[in-house]
């Protein structure tokens, strides 16, 4: 038995199974890569690189600020991490491997990347850890002092010592 397949018109026959979903910030980002190789070749190899943005995940707690970045194959010697204020900005490369034989298919992300954050509340800057394991960069931002909550504790006030207004 065969899957049944969905043809799109005026397109390249591509079987698709039923239900296959396109995610379209994908379609996006390889339509941004073919446009900055189309700009490279057009203006040169002189042209800044275009950056992308890997995904990642951010997380508030009562006193930090998690931020998890995938970044697999990539070294931490190839990381760089700055924090000015409420900005956090993390940029890279990930290196074009060195392949033998032809090259068929290639959707994996290459080249420079950076992830920016505006983080919503003061943080501590002097306090940054970050950690690379199995892929994925973790960065603890601990926020600062005077952001976070404090629990005021309400005292009785005996009878003998207020005063009338």
């Amino acid at each position: 038995m065969t899957t049944p397949v969905r043809h799109q018109r005026g397109a390249a026959m591509q079987a698709r199974p039923v239900g296959w979903a396109r995610n379209p910030l994908t379609e996006f980002d390889q339509l941004l890569s073919e446009m900055s190789g189309l700009i490279e070749s057009t203006v040169g190899a002189a042209a800044p690189a275009v950056s992308w943005t890997p995904m990642a995940d951010v997380t508030e707690s009562d006193d930090s600020f998690r931020i998890e970045i995938e970044l697999p194959g990539v070294k931490s010697k190839d990381i760089d991490i700055e924090a000015n204020g409420q900005e956090l900005v993390v940029t890279g490369e990930i290196k074009e491997k060195e392949r033998k034989g032809v090259l068929r298919r290639s959707t994996r992300r290459t080249g420079s990347f950076e992830y920016r954050l505006r983080l919503p509340g003061e943080v501590d800057t002097d306090k940054i850890n970050a950690q690379m394991s199995e892929g994925v960069l973790s960065i603890t931002v601990p926020k600062a002092d005077v952001a976070k909550p404090r629990h005021v504790e309400i005292r009785e006030a005996s009878e003998g010592t207020g005063s009338d207004g």
